[in-house]
């Protein structure tokens, strides 16, 4: 019987009977295979091959290389292990079959998007892209709220491809150039005002895709979706942007748009944090976590790391696969608490300052970023705020003693920074042949300025100021709000 656990029932559409039941199954099992040999073959190519050995391209409409493989081999992990996680979570479903045949086609569409050249192909993959993930969202026909909620969706969608297609149509006309890669070569010589222009459509079009504020709300009424689907939006179709910010990179340099980048980023990250904390849906909940953690991946891309974009990309997608996928049994064991005081003491206060700054060290050491005065110095910080985060709340567990209080805070932040390290420099070797994957930018006034309000605004949601505010909480609550037509409003469709 299909549930969703943070909606309730959604009054299920179940198969008539078991013959229908069985070539369902039969189909996912199926699909399920193929996306797992999809997965191990990519991988199995990414491992034994040289990173020359990655590149192809067949008639300028197609290539290859590093950087498409690791796409393709993340999209159909997280493919495969939402299509088998689905198999039972949504069994007896009517639209099962549909949904496995759109999960299959979303992923096809990303890995299509990453192999495009031919900018015909780069749009139409784009365009799939949102339709796939639009039907996803109202995968239930028969549900009233849902149709609402891919509708709103595929409305976002659509203006985001057209933004996408002015970015790219523009100079690829004023050039006569229609494949990616020479576009790519020839920014520097078009008019600058062609380039702000293409800057400013691919931008948009990202902060759409990735639900950037004040894109936001498609993204907070995609509830309606069965939480496999969430899992792969969430994993995957957000994290789009990531991708197409890397491909258009030399854009954003000749363009100079690393301010407008890392100023969205900063305050999308900013605003979804604090309207993360006043949801009681975990679904909701969920989704604010997404919104913020997109908006620090645009502010890699605005200091110029896009390959640190990508290595975000791909943890949140881990992380977030695994919180969607076991949101019910999360449900189901919570118990209501009294909200804890955050309140810290001189000792807990130097554990955090020493351990941050440590966490910081090590980062620096192993990837090598923080070591210049540039723009790589920020990202050091956010390691330290994380570390010094963590730290803090593990010494105010009231259940550790003191020795469990100053090893485990070293021992997480050591293991996590070095995967992290581990994984930045893999993925940078991989992305070594993509232009303007790693853009260090020198640190000006305006972003050290602009460094400190994001870090007031950080403390001001941690230390929870913005509840004494009255208008600011009412306001940050508003825009926290999903489409009121994919609100659940009645228990029977009509």
């Amino acid at each position: 019987m299909f549930t969703d656990n943070n909606l309730g029932s959604l009054n299920p559409r179940v198969l008539k009977n078991s013959n229908q039941y069985q070539s369902t199954f039969g189909f996912a099992k199926v699909a399920s295979t193929i996306l797992w040999l999809l997965f191990f073959a990519n991988l199995a190519f990414i491992v034994f091959n040289s990173t020359e050995a990655l590149k192809f391209e067949y008639r300028n409409v197609i290539r290859t290389n590093g950087f498409t493989f690791l796409i393709w081999t993340v999209v159909t992990f997280f493919s495969a292990i939402i299509s088998t996680y689905a198999t039972n979570y949504v069994k007896g479903f009517r639209y099962y079959n549909r949904f496995l045949l759109l999960c299959v086609a979303f992923t096809v569409s990303v890995m299509l998007l990453v192999v495009s050249n031919h900018i015909v192909l780069l749009l139409g993959s784009w365009l799939l892209m949102g339709f796939f993930m639009a039907r996803l969202i109202g995968v239930d026909k028969d549900w009233t709220e849902a149709k609402a909620a891919a509708n709103y969706a595929q409305r976002f969608f659509f203006i985001g491809w057209l933004c996408l297609s002015l970015g790219v149509l523009l100079p690829a006309f004023t050039l006569d150039i229609f494949t990616l890669e020479s576009i790519i070569l020839s920014w520097n010589n078009l008019p600058l005002y062609i380039t702000l222009i293409s800057s400013i459509g691919v931008i948009v079009a990202a902060m759409i895709q990735s639900a950037i504020y004040p894109f936001h709300r498609w993204l907070l009424s995609a509830m309606t979706s069965p939480t496999p689907a969430s899992a792969l939006m969430h994993a995957g179709f957000v994290n789009g942007s990531g991708i197409l910010l890397t491909l258009f990179a030399t854009l954003i340099v000749a363009s100079n748009t690393f301010d407008i980048l890392f100023i969205i980023g900063g305050l999308t990250a900013i605003l979804a944090q604090f309207t993360k904390l006043l949801q009681v849906n975990v679904k909701q909940k969920l989704a604010c976590s997404t919104i913020a953690q997109m908006g620090f991946m645009i502010m890699q891309c605005g200091l110029g790391f896009f390959n640190a974009a990508i290595v975000h990309l791909i943890l949140h997608g881990f992380y977030k696969a695994y919180l969607f996928l076991s949101s019910g049994e999360e449900i189901k064991q919570t118990v209501p608490q009294k909200e804890l005081d955050l309140k810290i003491k001189p000792l807990q206060a130097l554990l955090v300052l020493v351990f941050g700054t440590l966490g910081a060290f090590l980062f620096t050491t192993l990837t090598g970023k923080g070591m210049e005065l540039d723009s790589s110095i920020f990202l050091t910080l956010i390691v330290a705020i994380t570390v010094g985060q963590i730290t803090y709340n593990i010494v105010k567990q009231k259940s550790l003693s003191m020795i469990q209080k100053l090893v485990w805070p070293p021992l997480l932040f050591i293991v996590g920074i070095v995967i992290y390290a581990l994984m930045y420099n893999g993925i940078t070797i991989l992305m070594h042949d993509t232009p303007m994957a790693v853009v260090a930018i020198p640190v000006t006034p305006f972003e050290i300025g602009f460094g400190i309000v994001f870090l007031i605004g950080f403390f001001i949601m941690k230390l929870g100021f913005y509840r004494r505010i009255p208008w600011l909480y009412v306001k940050l609550l508003n825009i926290s709000q999903p489409f009121k037509k994919s609100v659940l409003t009645y228990t029977k469709s009509n």
